[in-house]
């Protein structure tokens, strides 16, 4: 249970990372307002503000539809999930993955120093 709540933590707070950003990085929205940024305000998560859930939602907008922002929502509620989609053999399980695994990347680009 403890490596599933450090993967399911460094995925969901990967925004608080350091990374370097690309041209494409999608800056001028730096807030937005969902299902991943109310996810992230409710959590218990010691770096968690509304600037860096705001943020994180973003990112999830460019990288994430709909139905995966609230699939992934699901993480924050039970942390083995996260862990069960990843070592899925399913073909669904392993796209979302991808897209899941993009939002991360965008969220540490976009996101940094909130």
């Amino acid at each position: 249970m403890k490596a599933i709540s450090c993967v399911l933590a460094l995925a969901l707070v990967a925004g608080c990372g350091g990374g370097g950003g690309s041209s494409n990085d999608y800056r001028v929205v730096r807030m937005a307002s969902g299902p991943v940024s109310n996810a992230c305000n409710n959590s218990q998560r010691s770096a968690r503000n509304p600037q860096l859930c705001g943020c994180i939602q973003a990112a999830a907008d460019v990288e994430l539809s709909g139905s995966d922002q609230r699939r992934m929502v699901r993480f924050y509620e039970d942390p083995h999930e996260a862990q069960e989609v990843r070592q899925s053999d399913r073909r669904r399980d392993e796209e979302f993955w991808k897209r899941y695994s993009a939002f991360v990347n965008r969220a540490e680009s976009m996101c940094t120093g909130l």
